[in-house]
């Protein structure tokens, strides 16, 4: 059966995924288990005689055990290959499983080592490893199938009173001492077991026979590449009920260390779950039947050793959600609206929820086009764009909408900018270093580097800009002055962060001021080299002279600049029929021998003027000669139209037209 949220108001900035993974909800004869590692739920009937059902993103598996006593806990291995089962407080069985014959007829076990050890809980680590965790310590085998048999690896004698395991980061968090606040966590490697430095947590009012810090208010998670300790902790005040909460996060530094790092304010109490989504600490809160939503990577309020949050957005319940449900006929669906942050949810890492008696896992996902309307500050708002996944059209919009609400954005559209170009910058770095393999310095404007490894999920490169925004000013609703404003406040940016600007922008900012007819600008623009020099630009520049007649000696002036465009200036001379002025100009600069004689005799040819084409042709003459001994033209120049053409004009009157052939080329007034 399908589900279907509903209620699409824009508020909601939290929703469930549309189609929960359906599992059998508890009853007198099903329990439910769920494995966080796999993201897996098996329903057990009657401890497997009747069945056992295995549901998750990715396996849906059916088969049958023997029963053999209530189960305890039930987990596959990271390969599908071993499935693990726990009866008793001492021991954990094995049975092999193929997806192609189903569960073998043989079981093996293996019991903990630990001298009157109880069993708390048991993880799948790397490969077909698995790690025990007993109240005296945990203990680290290695199961072979093939063999059925387990291999004992390694082990540490500790008292624990509950465990965390974190998949992703191969963190286990264990809680001893008396009142459970001494902590020692370790990280996991294949065949290993390496200690963190132990930490204590503040143990607060506790009650007698209580821990200071309970299994429930913990959560492993992994937090912009960082392995992460969240932990709830209630503050009483006066009477308990008026008490807030707030939620600590302790950092965990090169897999050594642990810190903490950041304080969420949380300004109620009551009883809180937590998620992680998108490196966002996600909190919900039972009583209010809301949730708050913090991003330890925006600036806070530090102490001097401890940054402290506030939401980032005010408090809003998770979206309103329908599941299908049969209707009383056959093919009828009937809507039945689910009761949200329900004493019956129970929330795992990183971002699930499940409802047992519903028999629903849901993914909790993220609604960024709602979330952006509640962050007024336009700055940490494209900033916390940048670190989302999927939210470059989320992110391309808000900068539209910014860029096109001068002169309001004008105050902040610079920081804007720089920040986009910084991460710009960076990524730039990170893909040169990764090409050649070495270590990069610091830029001459002392921007940031590869080495303060900043990561972003969101790059806005020139080509996103131009595309999305810069090319997409409406033509009636923005001033001229406000639009070029911008187009040269985003390349000044990219200037300060050493990022060479692509042709297409200065081209972009030559068009816009043309098409407004802002020509006092761009002559202005120009002559201060505000926009460099290239020669694409230069031939924009070109295109443009119907529209400014003054473009064109731009132009030249531009191409001459660049000292590498002789060809486009020769071009340029003799498309306009500056025939004379582009001989001496390539003469000038030394190319003269290199030329094609052809087009200049078909531009002289095309202007109809017979002396032109004479003293042009007589040029040529006069250069085979000095070249090849001979005045004719070889034949790969392909210059035989135009001898035909100059003995049809000039047939016995050569001498008449001679004279002044060399004058002509040199006394013609020089480019430039």
């Amino acid at each position: 059966m399908e589900s279907t949220s509903s209620e699409g108001n824009d508020d909601y900035y939290l929703e469930l995924s549309p189609d929960p993974v359906r599992f059998e909800s508890i009853s007198p004869l099903t329990n439910v288990f769920f494995d966080d590692t796999n993201k897996q739920v098996f329903a057990v009937r009657s401890e497997g005689v009747i069945g056992v059902l295995v549901k998750g993103p990715e396996h849906n598996l059916n088969f049958r055990m023997e029963d053999k006593g209530p189960i305890i806990s039930i987990k596959f291995s990271l390969d599908m290959n071993i499935l693990a089962i726990q009866r008793t407080n001492t021991s954990v069985e094995f049975i092999n499983y193929s997806s192609a014959s189903g569960l073998d007829n043989v079981e093996y076990s293996q019991t903990c080592k630990g001298k009157n050890a109880s069993i708390l809980g048991f993880v799948w680590t790397h490969s077909n490893e698995i790690l025990f965790v007993t109240d005296h310590g945990v203990e680290l085998f290695l199961v072979v199938p093939e063999k059925r048999t387990v291999k004992a690896l390694k082990s540490l004698s500790l008292g624990v009173n509950w465990f965390v395991f974190c998949p992703q980061s191969y963190l286990v968090l264990l809680s001893s001492g008396t009142i459970g606040n001494q902590m020692q966590a370790l990280h996991i490697t294949p065949g290993n077991l390496h200690k963190l430095t132990k930490f204590e947590m503040e143990a607060g009012a506790t009650k007698p026979g209580k821990l200071a810090v309970s299994e429930r208010d913990v959560a492993l998670a992994v937090l912009y590449g960082t392995p992460s300790i969240i932990v709830l902790r209630h503050q009483p005040g006066i009477n308990r009920s008026l008490g807030t909460a707030q939620v600590y996060v302790y950092t965990v530094h090169k897999m050594l260390t642990i810190k903490k790092s950041h304080i969420l304010k949380l300004d109620t109490s009551g009883r809180f779950a937590i998620n992680v989504i998108d490196n966002l600490i996600i909190v919900h809160h039972q009583a209010s039947e809301t949730s708050m939503i913090f991003d330890i990577k925006l600036p806070g309020v530090s102490d001097g050793t401890v940054m402290h949050h506030t939401s980032i957005a005010a408090p809003k319940p998770i979206r309103p959600y329908s599941l299908k449900v049969p209707g009383t006929t056959l093919l009828e669906q009937l809507s039945q609206p689910c009761l949200l942050y329900s004493p019956g949810w129970v929330v795992f890492q990183p971002n699930i929820i499940i409802d047992a008696k519903l028999g629903c896992l849901w993914f909790v996902k993220l609604r960024l086009e709602s979330l952006v309307k509640l962050i007024p500050d336009k700055v940490l708002l494209v900033e916390f764009l940048m670190q989302r996944n999927d939210s470059k059209q989320v992110l391309m919009q808000v900068l539209k909408e910014n860029v096109t609400q001068l002169p309001s954005s004008l105050l902040y559209m610079s920081t804007i900018f720089d920040k986009l170009n910084t991460v710009y910058r960076n990524h730039l770095e990170n893909e040169l270093q990764s090409q050649m393999g070495t270590p990069l310095q610091i830029g001459s404007k002392g921007v940031a580097t590869v080495s303060e490894n900043i990561k972003y999920k969101q790059i806005i490169d020139q080509s996103d800009m131009y595309t999305y925004i810069l090319s997409k000013f409406p033509e009636d609703t923005t001033e001229p002055k406000m639009v070029v404003w911008i187009l040269l406040e985003y390349i000044r940016s990219l200037a300060d962060h050493d990022i060479p600007v692509q042709h297409y922008l200065h081209e972009l900012v030559i068009t816009t001021l043309v098409h407004r007819k802002a020509y006092y600008q761009l002559h202005q623009l120009l002559q201060y080299h505000v926009v460099a020099d290239s020669k694409p630009l230069a031939c924009l520049l070109l295109s443009l002279e119907s529209l400014y007649p003054a473009a064109h000696q731009l132009a030249l002036d531009m191409l001459k600049r660049l000292g590498n465009a002789h060809e486009e200036i020769m071009e340029v001379l003799l498309s306009k029929g500056h025939i004379l002025p582009a001989l001496r100009y390539v003469r000038s600069v030394g190319i003269i021998d290199q030329v094609s004689a052809r087009k200049f005799l078909e531009a002289a040819k095309t202007s109809n003027d017979p002396k032109l084409f004479h003293s042009v042709y007589k040029f040529f003459e006069n250069r085979n000669l000095r070249l090849h001994n001979t005045t004719a033209f070889t034949r790969g120049e392909h210059c035989q139209t135009y001898v035909q053409h100059f003995k049809y004009l000039f047939q016995g009157t050569d001498n008449g037209c001679n004279s002044d052939t060399n004058s002509n080329v040199s006394t013609m007034s020089s480019f430039g």
